[in-house]
C-alpha cells in the first residue's frame, strides 16, 4: 500500500510542478492581450520622438544619425538604440513607407500606430524571459497550495503586470520593457554566479540607453570585489596578492568589445563629441518639463513659496522674482528666485556623495549577490534624487529591482509598497486626457490592492508592513488625486495656473520617495534580511 500512495505524491508533485509554468504562461499572455487593448488610448510626443528615429536610421546613411535636426526630436539615444530603431524601419516599411520619410513631421497613420505599438508589445517578450529567470532565483516555498502565498507567484505579477510599466510603455509610449528586460536578466545572472554574461549585458543595456549610468557603480564595484578578488579572509577583508588580473582582463575585454561594437564607427567618422553632446545635454536645465518628484521638486517647491513669502511680506521686488521660470511646464535653463541656482556640476557631486554609502559598503562588505542588488536600488535612487533633468519615468528604475527584495523581507516589503504606490502615482500627469482617467485609476488601483493584499498574506506573521503615519501618507494620495485629476481642472485656477496639480504631486511624492531612501539606506546598513538563493 505504501508504493502507491509515494506514488501519487510524486504524482502531486509533477502536477504542482507543471502548473507552476502554466501560471507564469497564463500572466504573460494576459498582459499581453491587456496591452492589446490599450493599442488605442492616447500616446505621447515619444511616439513621434521613436518614429522619426526610424525614419533617420532607415533614410539616412550612419554619418548624419546624429547630426539630423529637422525634427525637434533629435536622436539622444546611444548607438545600440540606433541600430535598434534601424533593424525595426525595415519591419516597418512594410506597414506604411510614410512614417520612414524624416520630412513627414508628426505622421501617425493608423499602420503606423499599429506597428510602432505591436513592436513595443513584441519586444517585451526579453522582459517576460528575465522576470521568469528572477523568479528562480527567489527561495520560496513552492509546496503552498495558495498562489498568493508563494514568493515566486506575487513576483512575477509585480514584474510583469507592473503598472508603471503598463502606461509608460503602453499608453504613453516608450521602449521601457524590453530594456528592463536586459536589466533584470543581468541582476538574475549575478545571483546565478555567471558574472561575465552580467557584464556583458549590463554593457550592452547601457548602450541602448544611457540612463543606467545610474547604477554603473554597483556593477563596477562589486564585480571587481567579489569577482576580480578569488579570495577573502575569514574576517570579510581582501589581499591583493588574491586578484586574479586573468579575471580582470575578461571583464575588460568584454566591456571594451562591447564599447567598440557601439561607438566605433562613430569614432571612426570623427563624429565622437557630436553623439556625446545629443546623449548629455546640459544645456536642458535642471528638471524636466514635469517635475520628477525628487529633491530639486522639494527645492524648486522651497524656492518658489519663499519667494511668494517674500512679495508678500515686501522683502523682495516682484520684478525680481521669476514667475513662470519653474511653473510653465517647459524644458528649459532657469534660475532660483531666492535659492541659489543649481548647476550640472553641482548635481554630480550630490549624486556622487549620495551614491558613496553605498558603494563603500558594497566594497567593505559585500554580502554577496545581495549585496549587489540593494547597492544597485540605492545607486538608481540616488541618481533619480539627485540627478539633472531626470525624468519622472526615471522611478521605474528603483521600482523594478526592488521587487525582488519585496517578496523576501517583510522590512523591505514595507519599503516596497510605499516607493511603488508614491512613485507609480507620479506618473499620473503623464496622461492627462479624459479618456485615460478612468484606465489610469482603474489599473493602479488592481496592481496596488494585489501589492498590499499578497506581501501581506506573505508577511502575516511579521505584523503590519506599515505604521500608521506611514499608512496615512499613502492614503493621502487619495485625496490629492481627486483634488488634482477632477476637482481643480473645474475651477477658474485652472487656465490662470495649470502647473499647480503638477507641483503639488511632486512635492508630495517627493516626500514619500525621499523617505524610501531614506529607509533603503537604513536597510543597507542593518544587515541582510533576505532570502533570495543563488544557482550553483
Amino acid at each position: 500500500m505504501a508504493a502507491p500512495r509515494g506514488g501519487n505524491v510524486d504524482s502531486g508533485a509533477r502536477s504542482r510542478e507543471a502548473g507552476d509554468g502554466g501560471w507564469f504562461v497564463t500572466l504573460a499572455l494576459g498582459v499581453s492581450l491587456l496591452k492589446c487593448l490599450l493599442i488605442p488610448t492616447y500616446h505621447s510626443t515619444d511616439f513621434e520622438v521613436h518614429r522619426n528615429w526610424l525614419a533617420i536610421t532607415h533614410s539616412l546613411p550612419i554619418s548624419r544619425w546624429y547630426y539630423e535636426a529637422i525634427s525637434e526630436w533629435t536622436l539622444d539615444y546611444p548607438p545600440f538604440f540606433a541600430w535598434f530603431e534601424y533593424s525595426l524601419s525595415h519591419v516597418a516599411r512594410f506597414f506604411d513607407p510614410g512614417m520612414l520619410k524624416v520630412e513627414n513631421l508628426n505622421y501617425g497613420s493608423q499602420n503606423t500606430i499599429l506597428f510602432q505599438r505591436f513592436s513595443v508589445i513584441f519586444t517585451d517578450v526579453l522582459f517576460f524571459y528575465a522576470a521568469k529567470q528572477c523568479c528562480q532565483c527567489i527561495n520560496g516555498k513552492k509546496d503552498r497550495r495558495d498562489l498568493l502565498e508563494r514568493p515566486s507567484f506575487i513576483l512575477a505579477v509585480l514584474l510583469l503586470w507592473n503598472f508603471g510599466l503598463l502606461i509608460v510603455d503602453h499608453i504613453h509610449f516608450q521602449y521601457n520593457g524590453f530594456l528592463s528586460g536586459i536589466m533584470l536578466l543581468s541582476i538574475a545572472r549575478m545571483f546565478q554566479k555567471r558574472h561575465l554574461e552580467s557584464a556583458l549585458l549590463f554593457a550592452v543595456l547601457l548602450n541602448f540607453k544611457h540612463i543606467y549610468l545610474y547604477i554603473a557603480p554597483a556593477y563596477g564595484i562589486y564585480l571587481l570585489r567579489s569577482y576580480c578578488f578569488t579570495t577573502n579572509n575569514p574576517d570579510g577583508s581582501i589581499r591583493w596578492r588574491s586578484f586574479s588580473l586573468l579575471r580582470f582582463l575578461a571583464l575588460a575585454i568584454i566591456v571594451v568589445f562591447v564599447f567598440a561594437i557601439s561607438f566605433g564607427p562613430f569614432i571612426y567618422l570623427g563624429q565622437s563629441p557630436q553623439v556625446l553632446s545629443r546623449l548629455f545635454p546640459f544645456k536642458r536645465g535642471l528638471c524636466h518639463a514635469y517635475w520628477a518628484p525628487n529633491f530639486w521638486a522639494l527645492y524648486n517647491g522651497a524656492d518658489k513659496a519663499l519667494s511668494v513669502i517674500g512679495v508678500k511680506m515686501q522683502l523682495l521686488n516682484p520684478a525680481s522674482v521669476r514667475a513662470g521660470s519653474m511653473t510653465g511646464g517647459l524644458v528649459q535653463e532657469f534660475e532660483h528666485s531666492v535659492l541659489l541656482s543649481v548647476t550640472p556640476l553641482a548635481t554630480l557631486i550630490c549624486t556622487f556623495i549620495s551614491i558613496l554609502p553605498s558603494v563603500l559598503c558594497l566594497w567593505f562588505k559585500p554580502q554577496g549577490p545581495q549585496g549587489f542588488l540593494r547597492c544597485l536600488i540605492c545607486c538608481a535612487l540616488s541618481s533619480f534624487m539627485f540627478g539633472w533633468h531626470v525624468h519622472e519615468k526615471a522611478i521605474l528604475l528603483s521600482i523594478l529591482p526592488l521587487s525582488l527584495l519585496a517578496v523576501s523581507s517583510a522590512k523591505d516589503a514595507g519599503i516596497y509598497l510605499i516607493l511603488t504606490t508614491v512613485g507609480h502615482f507620479s506618473l499620473f500627469p503623464l496622461l492627462f486626457t479624459p479618456q485615460e482617467l478612468p484606465i489610469k485609476i482603474l489599473l493602479m488601483a488592481i496592481f496596488t490592492v494585489f501589492s498590499f493584499s499578497s506581501l501581506k498574506a506573505l508577511f502575516r506573521k511579521e505584523g503590519k508592513l506599515l505604521n500608521c503615519v506611514e499608512a496615512l501618507y499613502v492614503f493621502g494620495l487619495v485625496p490629492l488625486g481627486l483634488l488634482c485629476e477632477v476637482i481643480y481642472p473645474l475651477t477658474p485656477w485652472q487656465q490662470r495656473l495649470p502647473f499647480i496639480p503638477l507641483l503639488l504631486t511632486s512635492v508630495y511624492c517627493a516626500l514619500g520617495i525621499a523617505y524610501s531612501w531614506i529607509r533603503l539606506y537604513i536597510s543597507l546598513f542593518s544587515g541582510p534580511t533576505m532570502s533570495l538563493k543563488k544557482r550553483q
